[in-house]
């Protein structure tokens, strides 16, 4: 099993931080009251996919996959921050945090990626579920830049 502890262990990690996309993208929708709902909601599930088939490989390798997100400050602030605009509905810092979510997430898998001690078939998975990471990532930040212009 030491052959298989850091692609679990780093599996793990994302599937953490991909579960706190899932809840940053539930409490968004949430908060934005229609006018992104849909949108943010589509990106909920596509993440809860992504924490899955992260999940399944941890299995795969014998491990026992995270079933949580992290607690970890940044992450953690950032959503907590989006919880508390639940009540103001104010959809333009409601993409700020999101777009602020997405960018460390987008770092984690970047990260992960540059990890040379990850064996080649975790990396490809790795890389595989970052494809999504990467178009919610720039997906939010265009949107944030549009309501910035507008």
């Amino acid at each position: 099993m030491s052959d298989t502890s850091n692609d679990i262990s780093t599996l793990n990690s994302l599937i953490a931080t991909t579960i706190d996309s899932v809840d940053g993208y539930t409490e968004a929708a949430k908060a934005s009251e229609g006018r992104f709902s849909a949108l943010f909601t589509s990106r909920a599930t596509e993440r809860r996919k992504v924490a899955t088939q992260l999940q399944q490989q941890v299995t795969s390798l014998g491990g026992e996959p995270e079933d949580d997100g992290t607690v970890l400050a940044g992450a953690h602030r950032v959503f907590l921050n989006l919880k508390s605009m639940v009540t103001r509905h104010d959809d333009k810092a409601i993409i700020n945090e999101v777009e602020a979510g997405e960018d460390h997430i987008k770092a984690k898998y970047e990260d992960a990626i540059r990890d040379t001690d990850l064996s080649p078939s975790v990396r490809a998975i790795i890389e595989k579920a970052y494809v999504s990471v990467k178009e919610g990532h720039d997906q939010m930040r265009d949107l944030k830049h549009s309501m910035e212009r507008g």
